[in-house]
């Protein structure tokens, strides 16, 4: 365990942090000429930010956060965090986590410190999200969420309730939401620059991680043939074995509102992305980077409906242990005043749209991910996270290069996304995609995960009610039953 903070330099600044949410003018910060020379930052100028989740993506999240007093850390894994930290661009993270009190269970990081955290960052596998930001944020926490924000449809309503009532300061981590890209993206299709737009393409090569395996089990049948049957026998077979947990992680924790399975290093770390327990795939995964900016950009609101195809999943009916291979998800948007309906194709696992006339036959499409908007003038083509955005006939970019910038740019670099979280809860600046905006396009993403469970069915879907209207039993799928001792409150 890792000595304590000093609770003397924490313990004022209670009364400044407290509800910042609501006004820059709530707060008396000294100003830094009083207390220092230029550069210098007072200690009330910083946030007391902790970690749940610290390792892997965490610790791309906190290294953008040395800035600020990182008080504590709960991860369920030490020996990935200490791995995380040990490389050699992060000495300053690596220094201020040896400062920091270490936890493996969040909850008893919240108990003993809650009066030493203002800000909780939460990037741990996708099962733990909700329960994680809902505790810390009822607890008067502002709350920065990995994507995707949820596991479940049911937890993205949540979440975005919680929010709601408690006021606290909200992010989801998609940081291609607070680049320059996405913005400009924002200004070319809403100044009309390729006209109205009716139809969406993204793709993503994701999973780079096991999916379309079955499950690793003692239970394999004794007559093992050479069908596709008999060939995931023999797999099962193969990756049976029984692991001892590695002593740093505690895996019972790792479970948490998951179901019991019995550890198995096919799972953690980062594999879990592709099992049915705790991801939620591809499209988890990569919607938030990718259906982000047309969603955004064209004002979409809730699905009417959605239709999803796949090849199989991992597993079996009784258990679909791994989502499918690859996966395209068809949605319908309806229209918005003068804008009209849009359909918006999704394609995973190496699978791509169509080639557009539009594009120049010396511009390759992004293997790795991309977005087209097709509009009546042209199209719109960017990569993963918004970025490089162009528009085709090329003649567009000169006639729109002047479009006036209407959305403010963020300032901060690789660490932008996180740092206007920051300033956000000092009141400083606009928060850049709050549970407000996240939870709904979190919920749009989510429902073409649960559109795979009735694969080519057209699914007709009620944004208000938050159910499958001609499907109910695909409605079983919006939510989960969390193991006994969790829960969101």
């Amino acid at each position: 365990m890792k000595k304590r903070p000093n609770k003397q330099n924490v313990l004022p600044r209670r009364n400044f942090l407290k509800g910042a949410a609501t006004s820059a003018a709530s707060f008396m910060i000294v100003p830094r000429y009083v207390l220092g020379g230029t550069g210098y930052q007072a200690p009330s100028d910083t946030v007391n930010v902790a970690a749940i989740g610290a390792g892997g993506m965490g610790a791309n999240n906190m290294k953008a956060l040395t800035s600020q007093n990182i008080v504590a850390l709960a991860d369920v894994d030490y020996g990935r965090v200490r791995d995380s930290v040990s490389r050699d661009d992060r000495a300053e993270l690596k220094a201020a986590y040896e400062k920091a009190t270490w936890y493996k269970d969040f909850r008893k990081m919240m108990e003993e410190q809650k009066d030493d955290i203002d800000a909780v960052v939460i990037a741990t596998p996708d099962h733990f999200h909700a329960v994680a930001a809902s505790a810390a944020m009822q607890m008067g926490k502002h709350v920065y969420v990995q994507k995707p924000l949820t596991y479940s449809v049911k937890e993205a309503r949540e979440l975005k309730r919680i929010a709601k009532e408690t006021g606290v300061v909200t992010q989801m981590g998609n940081q291609g939401h607070s680049s320059d890209d996405a913005r400009q993206v924002n200004e070319w299709v809403q100044a009309g620059a390729i006209g109205p737009v009716r139809e969406v393409h993204v793709w993503t090569n994701r999973p780079i991680w096991p999916q379309g395996v079955p499950r690793p089990t003692a239970e394999v049948g004794s007559d093992m043939k050479w069908n596709r049957g008999g060939l995931e026998d023999r797999m099962i077979k193969a990756m049976n074995g029984k692991y001892k947990v590695p002593k740093d992680l505690d895996w019972d924790v790792f479970l948490g509102p998951a179901p019991q399975r019995e550890y198995h290093p096919i799972y953690h770390p980062f594999n879990w992305r592709g099992w049915v327990d705790w991801g939620v795939g591809a499209l988890g995964d990569m919607g938030a980077h990718l259906i982000d900016h047309p969603y955004w950009a064209l004002g979409l609101e809730y699905p009417d409906t959605v239709q999803g195809t796949s090849t199989p999943w991992g597993g079996n009916e009784e258990d679909r242990a791994t989502y499918p291979l690859s996966t395209t998800v068809h949605y319908t948007f309806p229209a918005r005043g003068m804008l009209p309906e849009v359909t918006m194709h999704w394609y995973d696992g190496g699978l791509m749209p169509a080639r557009p006339a539009e594009l120049p036959d010396d511009v390759e499409l992004d293997r790795g991910g991309g977005v087209i908007f097709q509009g009546e003038k042209g199209i719109l083509y960017h990569k993963t996270y918004g970025s490089d955005p162009k528009m085709y006939p090329q003649s567009l970019m000169e006639q729109y290069a002047d479009t006036p910038q209407t959305y403010k740019r963020i300032e901060g670099g690789r660490g932008a996304h996180e740092m206007n979280w920051i300033r956000a809860i000092k009141g400083e600046e606009k928060i850049s995609c709050p549970f407000e905006y996240a939870a709904p396009l979190n919920e749009t993403m989510l429902l073409g995960v649960v559109a795979l469970h009735a694969p080519g069915e057209i699914l007709r879907y009620d944004g208000e009610k938050m159910e499958f209207t001609n499907n109910k039993d695909v409605n079983r799928h919006l939510h989960r039953e969390y193991r006994d001792g969790w829960s969101i409150a």
